[in-house]
């Protein structure tokens, strides 16, 4: 009896081992991954271990399509940003005009489309900081007699349907025809319709290096472009700014920037060259 009192004791004292140990354990959560995200758990995600993210696949060399995939730096970037995360990353094409709405609205977790940070979209979601830096140009045809901004008055001036280009040419005109990207809208341009596009230096200069005859005429400002994260997920965009922040500070971003652009649009606009 003595020593089964023993045994008993014995395996006792090691269930409450263990019990301590394990509770140890819950309240350490574990060993951390070094992820900028901590636990993705906090995040409400569209799917458990995925960032859904949206791009449009219409704006090279930001987003289009390769092989059946987007492709891009807006594609680079969301998918460094998932990897900092611990997520899958999870890309879905969409109209560029539904993006933002589709982000509101819990169908994507973010959008990495080149969104310029403006307050109209602010009223619907949350930006994270920016990851990159750019202005919106005039382009026309070599012809063209439009040489500044002066000029754009009263003119055809074409956008993409939904960018923040459209508020901009409202200030010169009210004959704004919306197409569904820049690079359509670059096209009909090179082919004689409108009068003038305004859209993306970068994308308008991609556009003349694959061929296309029209001219810069003038740069209209600076822009920010961010990620479009759900005012309801805020733990989300905290994470997200903190894994910019470390693509910024190892250079991820810059070399990402190089690869698909050419050329560093990270800096801020006193720093660009």
């Amino acid at each position: 009896m003595k020593r089964l009192n023993i045994l008993f004791i014995v395996i006792l004292l090691a269930l409450v081992l263990a019990a301590c140990g394990s509770e140890e354990e819950a309240e350490s959560g574990g060993e951390s991954d070094g992820n900028a995200s901590g636990d993705s758990q906090e995040f409400d995600l569209v799917e458990d271990g995925k960032l859904t993210f949206a791009a449009s696949g219409e704006f090279k060399p930001f987003s289009y399509m390769k092989d059946g995939k987007m492709v891009g730096y807006d594609i680079a970037v969301g998918e460094a940003i998932a990897e900092k995360l611990g997520l899958e990353a999870v890309q879905e094409k969409a109209k560029f005009a539904a993006i933002v709405t589709g982000v509101k609205q819990g169908r994507y977790d973010i959008a990495v489309a080149s969104h310029t940070i403006t307050e109209d979209r602010l009223k619907e979601v949350n930006f994270s900081e920016p990851y990159y830096y750019s202005g919106p140009v005039i382009f026309t045809r070599p012809d063209s007699d439009i040489e500044s901004a002066e000029d754009l008055k009263g003119k055809e001036i074409s956008v993409s349907r939904g960018s923040s280009y459209v508020e901009m040419a409202q200030e010169y005109t009210d004959n704004i025809p919306q197409v569904d990207s820049d690079v359509v809208a670059l096209q009909s341009l090179a082919k004689g319709h409108h009068d003038a596009v305004i859209t993306d230096a970068i994308t308008g200069q991609t556009a003349i290096d694959n061929g296309l005859e029209i001219e810069n005429r003038g740069q209209l400002g600076v822009s920010e472009q961010a990620v479009a994260i759900s005012k309801e997920n805020e733990k989300l965009q905290e994470a997200i700014n903190e894994a910019l922040k470390e693509l910024k500070e190892s250079g991820e971003l810059k070399e990402i920037a190089m690869e698909w652009v050419g050329v560093d649009i990270t800096k801020e606009p006193e720093e660009l060259k």
